[in-house]
């Protein structure tokens, strides 16, 4: 430095050497979050690749949350309001969002994401046949529909907000992809995705107005392979862990708690396992056949050997407890004998001694499982409950897109799935969406023709009241609970480990720890 420099007049000298202080005080203190996660993100594209997109919710938060309870709750918006016929849906949008670059969120890009997603998104493809008009009125975006949808709200808690400067100029927006710097107005934003190594960068938000989070940056770190991740919690390379709609693998979290460095958020799971069946082909049509399947299978054993006792024995009703408007039926328990009378009284005996029961055809059962890697050993054990009965069954292992296509095409008489939370509440909520034979999509089953489980469908969307939806949620598991068109095995726990180094770890039914709400709670543990 030039000797000349140092002749500035000690009161300007004084105020220079105060600037940096204040400027630090007023800053994060550098640390960064780091969370491992086995969602590997193959694409920059927060439209275009699935597990981007649910990261992508802490720099473009959505309009509504899910908050602890089930309940649903304004994010982006601040309020919202629903007309007595349910086809009018005011949302008043929050005055203190700012984009990463300075410039303040509008109603304006919040009615063009809607717009936007509606005609380039397939997942948003529902609102061009439910919404009629999409304005804003001042501080608010205004929803017209063409008849009441009483999930609005809840499909709002789902759709990033987008920019409408940035995607406006966007014509392919699901091959759109950014390794750079996206522009975000949560408390933190995409500040770099490096898809080599599998990290996704986000900074904070300098124009960010809410609660201040304790962090100045917050990393995804994806790992293709699950042993590595367990590795890096162990070595505290990263904070946490998160997968989402899924738990920390059953087996490694005793291997986790013996190390004492780490702490656990348990959550019961809105998703579940359950056993889908094919109720367009004999036997599975028959009610009779089903109900005897549901008394063949030991729920206990299977709890404690798929997910060694991290869960609870199901009922009847498939939906699980953690869900909103839950309903007590019966539990289900294995009940061998009772099965098999079932099944004889309904005209399934083994006619030519063979010990295999014959279908109403006068031909042995033999029933094809389609499976996937993931569900070999559930799979496994319900081949062998079919044996006890009387039932031979053959697995089929094939990948996830096979599984699809096979599905979809009804060749299969049996299969294990899952549900995810947002599953469980997608179409008219508590598992609806997988049964009713109206609905596509790649993990939906889509076999129940029942016109009354239809109008029961059609019937909560059109509900306008909170009293209407329970009675309705009531009705739903008493239809599970009394047709069984799929079978519970178990419901389970959602496990997060974290290192004891953090606290204040907030999870919601909907994506777990990673949530807006959480990014802002977590904190360094003194």
């Amino acid at each position: 430095m030039k000797q000349n420099t140092y002749k500035i007049a000690p009161v300007l000298l004084l105020c220079l050497m105060l600037i940096p202080f204040s400027t630090a005080s007023e800053e994060s203190s550098g640390m960064v979050l780091k969370i491992g996660t086995p969602n590997v993100v193959k694409s920059a594209s927060i439209l275009g690749d699935s597990n981007m997109g649910v990261f992508a919710h802490l720099s473009n938060p959505t309009l509504m949350k899910m908050a602890a309870d089930g309940s649903l709750e304004g994010l982006t918006a601040r309020s919202y309001e629903v007309s007595e016929d349910g086809k009018t849906w005011k949302f008043i949008i929050r005055d203190d969002l700012y984009w990463s670059d300075g410039e303040k969120l509008t109603p304006e890009d919040v009615q063009f994401t809607f717009d936007y997603l509606a005609e380039n998104y397939p997942a948003a493809g529902w609102m061009k046949e439910t919404v009629n008009d999409i304005s804003t009125q001042d501080d608010a975006v205004i929803f017209k529909l063409n008849k009441p949808y009483s999930r609005l709200n809840l499909e709002f808690a789902t759709y990033p907000i987008l920019a409408k400067r940035i995607w406006e100029s966007i014509e392919e927006p699901m091959e759109y992809t950014n390794e750079g710097e996206m522009l975000g107005f949560g408390p933190f934003y995409i500040n770099s995705t490096d898809l080599g190594t599998g990290v996704i960068y986000f900074k904070r938000n300098p124009h960010w107005k809410g609660a201040s989070p304790n962090f100045d940056s917050v990393e995804i770190h994806a790992f293709a392979n699950m042993d590595v991740l367990s590795l890096a919690l162990e070595k505290g390379d990263v904070d946490a862990y998160y997968k989402y709609a899924g738990t920390y693998p059953y087996p490694s979290v005793k291997k986790l708690e013996d190390t004492g460095n780490f702490e656990f958020v348990e959550k019961d799971n809105i998703g579940l396992i359950f056993l889908g069946m094919n109720l367009k082909k004999e036997p599975m049509s028959d009610l009779s056949f089903r109900k005897a399947l549901s008394y063949a299978i030991n729920y206990s054993e299977m709890l404690k050997l798929d997910a060694l006792g991290f869960g609870q024995v199901p009922n009847a009703g498939f939906v699980p407890p953690s869900m909103m408007n839950f309903k007590q039926t019966a539990q289900l328990e294995q009940n061998l004998s009772l099965a098999k009378s079932i099944l004889d009284s309904a005209g399934y005996k083994d006619a030519d001694g063979n010990g295999i029961l014959e279908g109403k055809d006068g031909k042995d059962i033999n029933l094809i499982f389609l499976t996937r890697t993931d569900y070999q050993r559930v799979t496994e054990l319900m081949v062998d409950y079919l044996k006890d009965l009387g039932i031979e069954s053959e697995i089929k292992n094939v990948d996830s897109s096979t599984w699809i296509k096979q599905k979809d095409a009804g060749e299969y008489d049996l299969t294990i799935t899952r549900s995810t939370p947002w599953g469980m509440l997608m179409h008219a909520n508590w598992g609806t969406g997988y049964f009713d034979s109206r609905r596509t999509g790649e993990g939906v089953l889509h076999v129940l023709e029942d016109p009354e489980f239809h109008k029961l469908c059609d019937d909560i969307l059109a509900a306008t009241s909170q009293s209407q939806l329970q009675d309705y949620a009531y009705q739903v598991q008493d239809y599970y609970g009394e047709n069984l068109p799929g079978i519970a095995l178990y419901w389970n726990k959602v496990v997060t480990p974290y290192n004891k180094a953090f606290s204040g770890w907030y999870s919601d039914p909907l994506y777990g720890i990673f949530n807006v709400d959480n990014f802002l709670s977590v904190e360094k543990s003194r």
